[in-house]
């Protein structure tokens, strides 16, 4: 969430005192993530201890108790939540969870370059995830892939909504043109994805825990060097690709050149990489993008001078060498 909730601080820190007994002397708010379910801050107590304070609305149990397993099989990098006063991991706060961390001062893999030990890491971590045998309870509560025409759907209506609508909201009016004038693109990766879903769900796939959001927020970096991936709210049972295909996807800049993507899978391990599914899920990703910011600016006026730079996020997948074309050159190693 990017614009703070309207919510007094006070009943904030209130209910953090009662269910931590935290004596909080500074409450700040992090204009953190797109996710507008999810409002984060930076909670100061007097005893100079700093925690960051997450409240997430439409809350599954599985976002606290996946972080606390995989510390538990020995996933040290991993930050797992705080207990309340009554053993449980989040507390009520009206439509909020209230969940609280450490707070690790750090910076994450947009605003520093991460070095090769990072890298290698990086792919050692996500070996251990995807590998990890998870308990049948808590299996039984993450989704499973299911390649849901979902995001497609939704594109497709846009699509048609750019067409036959008059948007008077600047931003929105400058979207409803770009689209239009890209219809042709749209189309093509809305097309590719639908037909790589079909294959992929008629194939038996073997299926691992997956983050499902690693770009470069999610991966943080202390100031001591630790590294920690960071964000669970989404967890999905899916094949390894579903994670893989961040790495040299273009969903952010983090990664670069071959040599970098080449130094992860030193720390992954040699794998099989199924090309139809990498395809699928980079493709998927672009169309997920692209509707969140539909949405956004063509169903409402909100968000202010962040109209323009979601704007611009979702031209800049067209650019020459970003998410579509990184997509399309996946696709042809099929041929």
């Amino acid at each position: 969430m990017l614009e703070k909730p309207n919510i007094a601080d006070e009943l904030i820190i209130s209910r953090l005192q009662e269910e931590y007994k935290l004596r909080v002397v500074e409450l700040t708010f992090l204009p953190i993530g797109a996710d507008s379910r999810t409002a984060v801050y930076r909670v100061a107590t007097d005893d100079g201890i700093a925690y960051f304070l997450k409240l997430r609305k439409n809350f599954n149990e599985v976002i606290v108790h996946i972080p606390l397993f995989l510390k538990e099989i020995g996933v040290r990098e991993i930050i797992t939540p705080a207990e309340t006063k009554s053993k449980q991991y989040w507390a009520d706060f009206g439509d909020y969870k209230l969940i609280l961390y450490p707070f690790i001062e750090g910076k994450d893999g947009f605003e520093r370059e991460l070095t090769e030990k990072h890298r290698r890491t990086l792919g050692a971590v996500f070996k251990r995830i995807h590998n990890a045998q998870i308990p049948p309870e808590l299996k039984k509560n993450i989704r499973k892939e299911i390649f849901s025409p979902e995001w497609r759907d939704d594109m497709k209506s846009y699509r048609t909504q750019v067409e036959e609508k008059v948007f008077t909201e600047p931003t929105a009016a400058k979207l409803a043109e770009f689209m239009k004038s890209r219809r042709s693109e749209i189309t093509h990766i809305i097309e590719r994805a639908e037909k790589l879903a079909s294959e992929l769900q008629s194939k038996p796939m073997e299926f691992a825990l997956c983050h499902t959001d690693i770009h470069g927020g999610n991966i943080l970096v202390s100031n001591t060097d630790d590294l920690y991936i960071v964000d669970w709210d989404d967890p999905l049972l899916a094949p390894k690709e579903r994670d893989l295909m961040f790495i040299g996807g273009g969903i952010d800049e983090i990664w670069k050149s071959p040599r970098e993507e080449a130094i992860f899978y030193e720390g992954y391990g040699k794998t099989e990489i199924n090309p139809a599914a990498l395809a699928y899920y980079r493709y998927e990703r672009v169309i997920e993008d692209l509707v969140v910011i539909c949405e956004q600016l063509l169903l409402t006026d909100e968000g202010g001078a962040d109209r323009e730079r979601s704007f611009g996020w979702f031209r800049s997948n067209f650019e020459p060498g970003q998410t579509i074309e990184i997509a399309d050159k996946t696709y042809e190693l099929l041929s």
